[in-house]
Formats: C-alpha cells, structure tokens, sequence
C-alpha cells in the first residue's frame, strides 16, 4: 500500500467492481481499449483478476471515503525478452474521467514511481502516450520524464467503420533513478 496526502493506492478487492465498471466500461484513449468490461459481473472478474497482482497493481482510491478512482500498474521487463533487465518498468495509468483535472493522477502516479524506484530499486521507468493524449503526455513532463521518441504508426488499438485498422503514432518517455533524485 503507497499513501498520499489525499490517495491511498492499494491491491484491489471485489468489492471495488462498481468503482472499476464507472472508468472501465467506456475507455477515454485507445490503448485501454482492451480492458472494456460492458457490465458488473465482468467488473467483477476484472478486479479479481487485478487483485490476484498485489505487488504491482494498484487501485488509485480517495483516503476521505475509499472509492476508486483509477489505476495505477507496471511489472519488471521479463527475462524472457533479449536485452531485458528486471530494473526496467513502464507504468501505466488510468483515471476516472470524473476525477481529472484535480491533480490526482499525478500525485498517484508520483506515489508510484517513489514506490518503484525506492521499494522495488527500479533503474529505469518508460511509459508510451498516444500523440492525441496531450494530458498523459503533460503529465510525463510533470514528472519529469523526458521524451525519448515518436513511433509513427506504433500499433494499433482500434479499428474503423469499415474494419480498416487504425494505426497510432506513439510517443515513448522516460526517467533513470539518477534522474528522479
């Protein structure tokens, strides 16, 4: 569990289905598109699942009354990748709509990447934004990553009308501990 002045980030539990159905139902950017649940019981599912991970993944939730409000995860590059080390995370974030703009999102992700980088001794923190998702990207820059590149037509989420594969530009950040510091 990682405190705030205003958060607490926590494991989920089953009992976080409604609060995860309100943010997960309708995804606001393409690369959580996958994560759509379209009614409780598969909200239901998708926090056990979430809970299953009590290491990395992370309910983002208000200290005043314990409602859910995003999440927050990353797990160490796998060995199974060649050139991989395990001090290498790329978190991930994902809010509320309703709760944007109140500067939770980056006192959660702050929370997280000291977590990181002093709990589970990360050497380097990545993170890929779509070009489109000013507000991931500004809040990258606020927390002081630096942008590495742009991948043109990176990868794809989504589809079009007419089932053409839609292709999103991509850009990557990152921070070193050394950095953070």
């Amino acid at each position: 569990m990682v405190e705030t002045q205003r958060l607490i980030l926590r494991p989920f539990t089953k009992d976080d289905a409604a609060d995860a159905y309100e943010y997960l139902h309708e995804p606001m950017v393409h690369c959580f598109e996958d994560m759509r649940i379209n009614s409780i019981e598969e909200a239901i599912d998708a926090v056990i699942e979430r809970a299953k991970d009590n290491e990395y993944y992370f309910a983002i939730t208000l200290k005043e009354n314990g409602k859910v409000i995003g999440e927050i995860f990353a797990h160490p590059e796998s060995d199974e990748h060649p050139g991989a080390n395990r001090d290498t995370f790329s978190p991930c974030w994902m809010l509320n709509p309703e709760y944007h703009g109140k500067g939770y999102a980056y006192e959660a992700a702050y929370a997280y990447f000291e977590f990181l980088f002093n709990e589970k001794n990360a050497r380097r923190l990545y993170a890929y934004t779509e070009d489109y998702n000013i507000a991931s990207q500004k809040l990258c820059e606020k927390l002081g990553m630096r942008r590495e590149g742009l991948y043109l037509e990176f990868i794809s989420f989504v589809k079009d009308a007419s089932g053409n594969t839609i292709y999103e530009n991509t850009y990557e950040y990152a921070i070193l501990k050394k950095e953070w510091k």
